[in-house]
């Protein structure tokens, strides 16, 4: 082999074993979030918390996940005045001047944004999503849901209720916004359809993984000689 098409192929196994290391840890995270949902869920079933908590829960409501997270509401960035302004310009001392005067225009309130705030408990039951903090406490239920938004990398959240107009949710780290994601999938099954429901679904979604478990690049993409 030349010294270019060697140097391709070297190139190119690097390139399909970084793929397939992302794509075989990524099933295996999902394997083990599956799992972790499967034995919450049959706790559930039985009536039992799944994470100890101190929430005062409402009637047949069951703590099913837990994690760190960080609460963020939909606001307004800063504003600005737009126009122009007329004074005078007084001295004070030697070198310092004080401006006095009027300003003539528009105050131009700032672009919608989503304000992140405090970092708290975030609790996932059969009826709601909760954030526990030390000056902000939030609740999304279910049974006022309009939906949901996720970030590409499942960090991200921002939940539509009925009863508020301005969104809102919370931010995660990338292990627990993966987890939670599935999570709350499951836990919005269960709140339509039941817990038997999403048990069924949890293992046809496993048996799927299974089924589609990343293949190591193929031979003809193994390392030249140099490289084992």
């Amino acid at each position: 082999m030349g010294f270019i098409a060697n140097w391709k192929a070297k190139r190119a196994y690097k390139g399909a074993m970084e793929v397939y290391d992302a794509e075989l840890t990524d099933w295996q995270s999902d394997i083990e979030i599956f799992q972790k949902a499967r034995d919450a869920f049959l706790l559930a079933a039985k009536g039992e918390d799944v994470v100890v908590n101190q929430t005062i829960q409402k009637a047949g409501e069951i703590v099913l996940w837990t994690a760190q997270g960080q609460f963020h509401e939909a606001g307004r960035g800063a504003g600005s005045f737009q126009g122009s302004s007329q004074g005078l310009s007084i001295p004070v001392v030697a070198g310092i001047r004080y401006r006095v005067g009027a300003t003539r225009g528009t105050y131009v309130s700032g672009d919608p944004i989503q304000k992140y705030a405090e970092v708290g408990d975030v609790l996932l039951t059969t009826q709601r999503v909760l954030f526990n903090g030390m000056f902000n406490t939030k609740e999304w239920a279910f049974s006022k849901w309009n939906g949901a938004a996720a970030s590409a990398d499942e960090t991200d959240y921002i939940f539509h209720v009925s009863n508020r107009q301005k969104t809102s949710g919370v931010l995660f780290g990338a292990r627990d916004g993966r987890e939670f994601n599935r999570f709350l999938s499951c836990a919005l099954i269960a709140a339509e359809y039941g817990i038997d429901r999403v048990i069924q679904e949890i293992d046809k979604n496993m048996k799927e993984l299974e089924e589609d478990k990343p293949a190591i690049p193929p031979l003809t993409m193994q390392a030249p000689k140099e490289l084992e």
